[in-house]
């Protein structure tokens, strides 16, 4: 059998496998996993792992999010097409920011990806926008480590800690855009999400309390403290608790408008500090 007589069979018989576990883009995965891995015994357990539910970013060693191939280490949270929005926003109103105009000695343009978990967000946001001063911060340090390489190739910045904590002191009052993906799924519906979330990504990157809006709450109370006059707030929530992410920001005192995009299935909440 020629080498592409057995990588024609190796893949069909590894798309069936996939297919008759629940993979719906089955031959597409098998030809990642085939590209990803060499040698029968490494392309069997690749299969075997996500056959068993594994995630297959997580075999793979990468993500694509928004055109951008984002590392990707086992137990890092995957980024989901749906959080393209998050990027859209920002780079749309970083475009429009005449504050972006290059002078020369004037400062560059902060940017923060707060609950950054690989750096996905942050990465591509600073390649759509050039010459970005870009920071990003988590509490994991797995997803610190993994955010570094990526956030790295832009030229940002990566710190560990709990939300603003983490930050440096430096950017306090200079940050234009602020993006985050924090955790926003009920405590309670954590068991009924896909078996790959629930089993291989952390709990505290999933888990956003009670009604799922604890960390949009925390956030909102001191983000004004963060951004300069006029500096947005951009934070990912679910079509149906856009209504409470709304309420939070505008009672922190932002003018508060929603966005959702049928396209990618994404909704965000858009708060813009006082001038």
């Amino acid at each position: 059998m020629s080498a592409t007589e057995f990588h024609v069979e190796s893949l069909l018989g590894i798309a069936e496998r996939l297919r008759s576990a629940g993979c719906v883009f089955a031959e597409e995965e098998a030809r990642l996993l085939l590209a990803a891995v060499s040698g029968p015994a490494e392309i069997a357990a690749a299969v075997e792992q996500r056959v068993a539910g594994y995630p297959l970013e997580h075999i793979l060693g990468w993500a694509e999010f928004c055109g951008l191939r984002i590392e990707l280490d086992a137990g890092v949270f995957v980024p989901r097409r749906r959080t393209g929005l998050l990027v859209n926003e920002a780079a749309a109103l970083l475009s429009a920011d005449p504050k972006r105009e290059h002078r020369e000695g004037s400062e560059p343009v902060v940017v923060v990806d707060l609950c950054c978990g690989s750096g996905a967000v942050g990465a591509a946001i600073a390649f759509r926008i050039p010459g970005l001063e870009l920071h990003a911060a988590d509490i994991d340090p797995a997803a610190v480590a993994c955010a570094r390489r990526n956030i790295g190739r832009v030229g940002g910045e990566v710190h560990q800690g709990d939300l603003f904590e983490a930050l440096p002191p430096a950017v306090r009052g200079r940050i234009s855009v602020m993006v985050v993906n924090a955790p926003y799924v009920p405590t309670g519906a954590i068991d009924s999400m896909p078996h790959e979330a629930r089993e291989h990504e952390p709990l505290w990157s999933l888990d956003g309390g009670t009604d799922g809006l604890e960390f949009h709450r925390r956030v909102a109370a001191e983000a004004s403290e963060w951004l300069r006059p006029g500096g947005h707030l951009i934070i990912e929530t679910s079509e149906r608790q856009a209504g409470g992410t709304s309420s939070i920001l505008a009672h922190a005192g932002f003018a508060v408008r929603t966005v959702r995009s049928e396209e990618l299935d994404g909704t965000v909440v858009v708060g813009r500090a006082r001038p």
